[in-house]
C-alpha cells in the first residue's frame, strides 16, 4: 500500500504538468488558468450541494436507528473530490468530477468492499454474530410457568402474606385477634 501512494504522488504532478503544458500549448496560458479557477468553484458548488444531501440522508438514516455505512463512504468521497478539484490540475479534476457522480461511488463502493472482505482485514456482524451465523429469530419477553402444582405457593411468597388480601385490612391467620391495634403495650418499663 506505501508504495502505491509513493508512485501516486510521484506521478501524479509529473502527468499534471505534462497536461498543463499540452493544454496550455492549445488554448494559451490564461485560459488554463480560467478553466482551473473554473473547475475550483464548479466543485465547491457541488460540494456544498452534495454534502447537505448526504447528510439529510445520514440524519434519516439515524431517526430509523440505522447505521448509515453508505452514507458515510459517500461522504468521505465527497471529501477527497472537494480536495481533488481545488487541488490545481485536470487528472485530479477529472477524478474528483467522477466521485461526484453516485453511479461511480456505488461502483468504487463496492470494490473497495469486495477487496477489503477478500483481504480478510474486515469481517461483517449482524446483531453481535457473524453475518448468517445468527441464533435466528429471538423473541424478547417475560413468562410466568403455570404447569407447576397449583397449590404450591410461589418461591418468593412470604408464608403470612396471602397474594389476594389487603395487607392493612385482615389480621393474618396466626395473629390473635383480641390484641389490640395502635399503640404497643406498656410492659412496664
Amino acid at each position: 500500500m506505501g508504495i502505491i501512494v509513493f508512485i501516486a504522488f510521484v506521478t501524479v504532478p509529473i502527468l499534471e504538468i505534462v497536461i498543463f503544458m499540452e493544454i496550455g500549448g492549445i488554448i494559451g496560458f490564461w485560459p488554463t488558468i480560467g478553466i482551473i479557477i473554473l473547475t475550483a468553484m464548479i466543485g465547491t458548488g457541488l460540494l456544498r450541494h452534495q454534502g447537505l444531501a448526504t447528510l439529510g440522508r445520514v440524519r434519516a438514516s439515524l431517526e430509523q436507528n440505522r447505521f448509515p455505512v453508505e452514507e458515510v463512504f459517500d461522504g468521505l468521497c465527497l471529501l477527497v473530490a472537494g480536495v481533488l478539484l481545488l487541488t490545481p490540475g485536470f487528472f485530479t479534476d477529472a477524478v474528483g468530477f467522477f466521485l461526484f457522480v453516485p453511479v461511480f461511488r456505488g461502483f468504487f463502493r463496492g470494490i473497495l468492499t469486495r477487496s477489503l472482505i477478500a483481504s480478510g482485514r474486515v469481517k461483517t456482524h449482524s446483531a453481535g454474530f457473524p453475518l448468517g451465523e445468527g441464533p435466528g429469530t429471538v423473541i424478547d419477553g417475560e413468562f410466568e410457568d403455570i404447569s407447576a402444582d397449583a397449590e404450591a405457593p410461589p418461591p418468593n411468597a412470604h408464608p403470612d402474606r396471602d397474594p389476594g388480601r389487603d395487607p392493612g385490612r385482615d389480621p393474618p391467620k396466626d395473629r390473635p385477634k383480641d390484641r389490640p391495634r395502635g399503640r404497643p403495650r406498656d410492659r412496664g418499663n
